[in-house]
Order: structure tokens, then sequence, then C-alpha cells
């Protein structure tokens, strides 16, 4: 297994519509599992493919805690084929906005359609902070952000202060870099 780059925001990449895989074999395997790798060492709960630079619809999810036993789920070509009318807020962050956290509306209660890492279709029923790992990265999979729920004040205030940081970051290293 290897780790992957998070691609942080703002970047074209993340607002791309990822393509359907058409079969999971072995190397849409090994891509799980690197991203389940690169999710826990993060740490996150979550990961979709457009995150580490690959268009494609895949995403991980682990909603365990710290202290409880790893639940990892691994799905391509996730779709929501029932969603409940009650909707629920929930703090969200993401691995592509570090250090940003908001509050996002979503249906308190999903079922998802998906194959998983044997190439079979599977369906799950969701609720509570599984439905919203799972929703926040399908959202991934259409090129949405969570940022994208909010309204444009805030979202816009998110992306210019990480702009603003990734703008330092690449003038540092180039200043190391003629430094070394």
């Amino acid at each position: 297994m290897a780790l992957l780059e998070i691609i942080v925001a703002p970047d074209p990449r993340l607002k791309k519509k990822a393509v359907a895989v058409e079969r999971v074999d072995a190397s849409i395997v090994k891509l799980m599992n690197d991203m389940l790798e690169t999710m826990y060492e993060a740490p996150g709960v979550g990961l979709a493919a457009p995150q580490v630079g690959v268009s494609k619809r895949i995403i991980v999810v682990d909603p365990a805690g710290e202290d409880d036993p790893a639940a990892p789920l691994k799905m391509a070509n996730p779709e929501i084929i029932w969603a409940s009318d009650q909707l629920k807020p929930h703090e969200e962050g993401c691995l592509s906005l570090p250090e940003e956290y908001q509050e996002v509306m979503r249906p308190a209660s999903i079922k998802v359609r998906y194959l998983d890492e044997q190439n079979e279709i599977r369906t799950l029923d969701a609720d509570g902070l599984l439905a919203v790992i799972i929703q926040h990265e399908m959202d991934h999979l259409e090129g949405v952000l969570f940022v994208d729920h909010l309204s444009a004040l805030k979202r816009n205030m998110i992306i210019k202060r990480l702009t603003k940081i990734k703008k330092f970051e690449q003038k540092s290293s180039k200043r190391h870099a003629v430094e070394v």
C-alpha cells in the first residue's frame, strides 16, 4: 500500500465530476486500499478519489471512533437510492479544506447502492455520522465541496483563506529550494 497526496482547495481537479468505474478490478482495489491508508494517516473518516487526483467514482469511509474497531467501507459508483425528508445539521470538515469546519444540513438517513471491492452490487442503509460521511464523500464525485453548501460569504472567506495559505506555502517552498 502507498500513501497518496491529498489535494487541497482551491484546485480545479476538486471541481470536476468523476467518471464511473467500469469494473472493480485489482487496480481499483489497490487504489481503494491506498486511499484507506491515506485517510487513516491524515487522519480522516472519509476520502474520495478526486481528492487524491483520480477522477473516478470511488470513496472510502470509516465512521469508527478512535476507541472503536475499524469499520472501513470501500465503494465504487455509489448512488443514493433513497434519502429521508428529515434534514439534520452536522459539523463537517474536509481533508481538502484543512482546519475548516462548518455546519451543513443533509438528509438524516440514506440508502446507498454501490460496487464493493469484490465487484458485487451492495446496498447499505446509513444514518447518523455514516450517512453524513457518505454524502460528503459522494459530493466530491460531483465536484462539490462541503463549503458549496454554505452561504456565498462564508464559502468565499474560507476559499480566500486557503488560497492565501497555499500561496504562502508555495513561496516558502521556493525559498527553501533556493537556499538549499
